[in-house]
């Protein structure tokens, strides 16, 4: 029977349309709001007998003020999202980007105060009980103390960006979201949004692979120049910045905004480079099972038995909570609401930009889930990861605004935990065959995660780099780059062809966050070592996990993981988690081994 199960989120929590009064009326408010903060508070923060008490009461209005002018923000975002070929929504989240850049620069005093408070006087007042709650938001703030401008500086760049830097990230989506992916499909020329033609990579027929692989390279070279000319400038535009701002290398802002330092980062990143061997060791094995003469970019995906089966979105669903379900019922009750209320959009059709993501939206509201359901196993882990977000941030909302969004790299680990929990829970229940199939889908799908996403931080260092040194990339510098990084990670055991060095131009994390993809790499490794400890201490792993959660952002990767007994700065923890990656290789083999005994003739 055909699923009707609702698959578009309702947004009605934030307003009821693009038209809605309540938005004007935010706006209008929070003028008048940010006007009267600025009167009461500027030029009182940054002075020798600031007490706690006036800087906790200035830290609860502006808390309570940002929470509140974020929010038609959000909504447009959301909106553009969903349908990024209307012009409507476009517009409407140009506009609300240059209303809330308005209010933004009228409270930019605050920030840039408490940044510049001595230390001397933090430490003295930073221990009053009245602070308690916002102690590590003014740490994490002045963590970029030595890279703040002047106030009239700062305006400028917060102005300009909606002209720069965030309008070439809308034109990057609309561009993309947008390109008609030609296809021929049973005699017919079918028309395939993003999410669709990439979804047929993983298709059952090689030659449905392969036909889909080459639409994806027209339809990406067709707007190559463009996209190259999105990247140059985007990546000067870093640099320019980092410049002003004396950023040592590229990749500081993002590792002080993650709250990990340089060394731990490279780390991570090293034990997954130097870990391409197991890549390497599976994709052997899977050419034997294959048969195949050689593996190739569109093979890299393939199933390795025929699967016809369609997992549709309401299967999916109860697949998804019954796994939350067994690892706590806390976990699975927080994420039923999203089914219940429709804060999931799911659904995949023309303009809808590719992907899947998890808005936290605000702490007196509650979080959206985004991603593109094509009825496949994948799509149902990529359920299970966004709704871990989902979780997460919804545990965490007692926290209040400034504090309930934890660093990217936590925020990776509570996503792929959940998309974890859902593979154990359908790997139980599933016969030999199926779970070979399965086993192979999921250690690809760590792959992306430990090991392409790895290579992409290497690829974004290059890329950086050389525009810093040399000027701008060609289109071609761009794609030798990303070829090369990628092709490390199999060595001689899968060969990249040459459409493949063109698919940097589809990946949005380059444009909208650059250096965010180690966080991946980063949660993923963390999250083999942490299912281990639940899969020996069970229940009680469950409480400690769940803690963990709620506590949001309100406390350093280092600092909470270390409540569960995780020293993040030991590089023998990460190889612990390449280890466990190893023992998924181990039963791998182990079930092939049981399979071929089975089929012998």
């Amino acid at each position: 029977m055909e699923d009707k199960t609702v698959i578009t989120w309702d947004l009605s929590d934030l307003f009821s349309g693009i038209d809605d009064p309540r938005i004007d009326e935010t706006y209008r408010n929070g003028i008048d709001r940010a006007k009267e903060f600025s009167s009461k508070y500027r030029g009182n923060i940054d002075v020798p007998d600031l007490s706690a008490r006036t800087l906790s009461e200035a830290l609860s209005e502006y808390e309570s003020l940002m929470q509140d002018v974020d929010k038609p923000l959000n909504y447009a975002s959301l909106l553009f999202a969903a349908d990024t070929s209307n012009p409507k929504y476009g517009a409407f989240v140009q506009d609300m980007t240059e209303r809330r850049t308005e209010i933004a620069i009228s409270l930019m005093f605050f920030e840039l105060e408490l940044m510049a408070i001595p230390e001397a006087k933090i430490a003295e007042i930073a221990t009053d009980a009245t602070l308690g709650r916002y102690r590590h938001y003014l740490w994490a703030l002045r963590l970029f103390r030595d890279y703040r401008l002047s106030e009239a500086e700062e305006r400028i760049l917060e102005e300009k960006a909606n002209t720069g830097s965030r309008a070439f990230s809308r034109l990057f989506e609309e561009t993309v979201s947008n390109i008609p992916f030609k296809m021929e499909m049973e005699g017919k020329t079918e028309t395939l949004t993003l999410p669709q033609v990439l979804a047929l990579l993983r298709n059952n027929d090689r030659e449905v692979r392969k036909a889909a692989a080459a639409s994806l390279t027209e339809g990406l070279v067709s707007n190559g120049r463009t996209l190259t000319f999105i990247f140059n400038t985007l990546i000067q535009d870093k640099a320019t910045e980092d410049r002003l701002r004396d950023y040592s290398y590229p990749e500081e802002s993002r590792h002080l905004s993650n709250e990990l330092d340089r060394k731990t980062v490279e780390v991570v990143v090293d034990t997954a480079v130097g870990a391409y061997d197991i890549v390497q060791r599976y994709y052997r094995l899977k050419k034997a099972i294959l048969g195949y003469d050689k593996l190739t970019h569109y093979d890299r995906y393939s199933p390795i038995f025929a699967v016809e089966d369609k997992i549709s979105f309401s299967r999916g669903k109860e697949i998804v909570l019954n796994a939350f379900d067994q690892f706590h019922e806390e976990f699975g009750n927080a994420a039923r609401p999203f089914f219940e209320n429709r804060w999931i959009d799911a659904e995949v059709r023309p303009g809808k930009r590719g992907g899947a993501f998890c808005s936290y939206v605000t702490a007196d509201l509650h979080p959206y889930v985004f991603v593109n359901y094509l009825d496949r196993m994948d799509d149902v882990m990529t359920l299970g990861h966004e709704l871990g977000h989902g979780v997460h941030s919804y545990l965490a909302r007692p926290q209040g605004y400034l504090n309930f969004a934890s660093v990217l790299p936590l925020a990776e680990l509570a996503s792929t935990f959940g998309e974890m929990l859902v593979f154990q829970s359908l790997i139980e229940n599933t016969g030999l065959e199926g779970k070979l199939s399965m086993y192979a889908e999921k250690i690809e799908s760590l792959f992306a995660t430990i090991f392409r996403q790895a290579a992409m931080y290497r690829f974004e260092q290059r890329i950086h780099g050389i525009r810093r040194e040399k000027g701008e990339l060609t289109t071609e510098q761009y794609s030798e780059n990303w070829q090369d990084v990628h092709q490390a990670m199999f060595g001689d055991t899968l060969e990249l062809g040459d459409e493949h060095k063109y698919w940097w131009m589809y990946v949005s994390h380059f444009v909208g966050s650059p250096f965010y993809v180690y966080a991946y790499t980063f949660g993923e490794l963390l999250v083999m070592s942490l299912y281990a400890m639940y899969e020996k201490r069970g229940r009680e792993f469950a409480e400690e996990y769940l803690t963990l959660l709620k506590a949001g952002g309100s406390m350093t990767p280092a600092d909470l993981l270390g409540r569960i007994g995780v020293d993040i700065h030991d590089p023998g923890f990460w190889k612990g988690g390449m280890e466990v990656l190893g023992q998924f290789i181990d039963q791998f083999e182990a079930l092939y081994e049981e399979w071929k005994g089975a089929h012998k003739s």
